[in-house]
């Protein structure tokens, strides 16, 4: 086994459109086993039954992000049963801006979903993987995190206390044989995000406030439908990374060059514009 073509696979978040995207295209490559962790539900048995078509053996595993407390015997016993070549940590919640604004107890569910859970859970993995000698834990992260903006603070604030704890985790683990990967995509196009009418106003709003301001082209880099993504192109990107032995990985690869001037721009200038 190598990074580039495990053959088993652990994804924390099992349905998560990415995390079963990503498997699709491991079992295309030869990956043999994959674990879907996550709540017992009719959508996660479904899942489960659209992989086996295709040839993996598939379990299931019963994970609750906000479960800390079981992270390590539920995880544990999976890693007991043989190694694991790849570990996806694909879970998460996007939230509602404006709701949880006014809901503290819904904005905490956020954060403790997409920062303490995936700590917990990635600790715990890493560990395993460590013990193994061998392995890579992808993290799901977000171009949310690089720069808090008035639309997604909240979620964005979560992805950068986890990209940032990922990046340490992968420093941790060098020279271990274990490896950290995190992938850093723009807005993804699902049924989560319902992706067409997000872009759609996304555009609008362009296009209002650069003819109010006249900032057309400063705030075109977070606007542009083309710096969106698939569930479907993160996947290609996540096999692309392994097989480079990545750090870090943008999807699309344009947001890198837009994000390094994004992160520069004053604040005052950056509240005028349409992100």
């Amino acid at each position: 086994m190598t990074d580039a073509t495990p053959r088993s696979l652990l994804v924390l978040g099992g349905t998560s459109e990415i995390g079963l995207a990503t498997a699709r295209r491991l079992i295309a490559r030869r990956c043999r086993t994959v674990w879907l962790a996550g709540r017992p539900s009719p959508a996660l048995a479904a899942a489960a039954e659209s992989l086996r078509v295709l040839g993996a053996e598939v379990h299931t595993v019963p994970f609750d992000a906000l479960d800390t407390d079981t992270h390590e015997e539920r995880l544990g016993k999976i890693f007991a049963e043989g190694p694991v070549d790849m570990v996806l940590l694909a879970f998460g919640l996007l939230g509602d801006q404006a709701r949880d604004e006014s809901d503290p107890v819904a904005a905490v569910r956020v954060a403790q979903t997409n920062y303490t859970g995936a700590v917990s859970a990635g600790l715990v993995c890493a560990g395993a993987l460590q013990a193994q000698g061998h392995g890579s834990l992808v993290v799901l992260s977000s171009v949310a995190g690089e720069r808090a903006r008035r639309a997604d603070f909240i979620y964005g604030s979560s992805k950068a206390g986890l990209d940032v704890f990922a990046q340490g985790l992968g420093d941790a683990l060098h020279g271990t044989g274990a490896r950290v990967m995190v992938v850093r995509p723009g807005v993804v196009r699902s049924r989560r995000t319902d992706g067409r009418r997000l872009d759609a106003r996304l555009a609008d709003a362009h296009q209002r406030d650069a003819r109010r301001r006249g900032s057309r082209r400063a705030g075109a880099g977070l606007t542009d439908a083309r710096l969106s993504t698939t569930p479907e192109a993160v996947a290609t990107a996540i096999e692309l990374g392994l097989r480079r032995r990545s750090e870090t990985v943008w999807v699309p690869g344009a947001l890198r060059v837009v994000m390094t001037a994004v992160r520069h721009v004053p604040r005052p200038l950056f509240r005028l514009l349409p992100v």
